[in-house]
């Protein structure tokens, strides 16, 4: 019997796992992959994005709802999930806002970094999953996260980085998420136009002209048979997402049939590897150390 092999996605906020990489998740959980969720914060100071949820109850403990949000989207994906303790950061309205004291975007890194390379070091994945450089969008949280997951990639198999943080654990690859491709709106635009039913991307997709792509899509995995576990996961958050909303504007079905992956950018690798892939641990699974019985 091999060991099994172990997955990590770093997220910012609770919600970010259920609308990146959730259906990858999903499908490699019921193929018998260990994968834990590091949640880098509470998401205390995001906003209600989902107007039936728009209620002075919530507001009040927006903290607590959205853990227990990310409680359930959690049991429905079927990963173990941890927050590693920061304060959600916010999103300003001008770029020039200071933002609040003591929150996650402001950490040093070696702060930031110093509870995801404990995580690293006692889980012991051999993927990460994080977010662009540019956070995916620039969230000062979400570029926060890149930046820590880079850290913990390099030093937590390093045994003079991060003492009293447990003993040191390489991981062997680390992927950016790439669900939010121009070529994937204009796919599904494109197939709704066709049908006849309308498209809501296409404002979308006109703001994208002059934003070339910086990271190439190198690997996409299959995953549409649990497109209706990612969809679950999301509405799990009510806070932030309306089930009459923009995540769900283009049938679950069109989707599958259109773009049935989703897609990283493979941005370290320790080991070899043929891009294109179609499995985020390609070259690794003969890497993995049989258990002993």
């Amino acid at each position: 019997m091999s060991a099994p092999l172990r997955l990590m996605a770093v997220h910012a906020h609770p919600d970010d796992e259920s609308s990146k990489g959730a259906a990858t998740m999903a499908r490699y959980v019921r193929e018998g992959v260990d994968v834990l969720v590091a949640t880098c914060t509470g998401g205390e100071r995001g906003s209600v994005l989902n107007p039936k949820m728009d209620r002075p109850d919530v507001l009040e403990n927006i903290g607590e709802v959205r853990r227990l949000e990310m409680e359930r989207a959690r049991e429905i994906l079927g990963v173990e999930q941890r927050f590693l303790g920061f304060v959600d950061s916010g999103l300003p309205d001008d770029e020039t806002e200071p933002l609040p004291d003591g929150c996650f975007a402001v950490q040093p890194i070696e702060v930031a970094a110093a509870p995801l390379v404990a995580l690293v070091r006692e889980f012991r994945p051999h993927v990460i999953l994080t977010y662009d450089d540019n956070g995916g969008y620039p969230h000062p949280d979400h570029i926060m996260t890149n930046r820590i997951s880079i850290e913990a990639f390099e030093a937590a198999g390093d045994p003079d980085k991060y003492p009293g943080t447990g003993e040191p654990w390489q991981p062997l690859k680390l992927y950016y998420h790439m669900g939010f491709s121009k070529e994937r709106f204009e796919a599904l635009h494109e197939a709704m136009n066709e049908r006849g039913m309308g498209s809501p991307y296409a404002d979308w997709i006109a703001r994208w002209e002059d934003r070339p792509e910086k990271w190439d899509v190198t690997t996409r995995v299959p995953c549409a048979d649990y497109f209706e576990i990612r969809d679950l996961a999301l509405i799990a958050h009510a806070t932030q997402v309306d089930p009459d909303g923009f995540w769900f504007v283009c049938p679950r079905e069109i989707q599958q049939e259109v773009w049935p992956t989703e897609d990283y950018h493979l941005a370290r690798s320790l080991v070899d590897t043929s891009l294109p892939e179609d499995d985020l641990f390609t070259g690794i699974h003969a890497e993995v150390t049989p258990a002993c019985s």
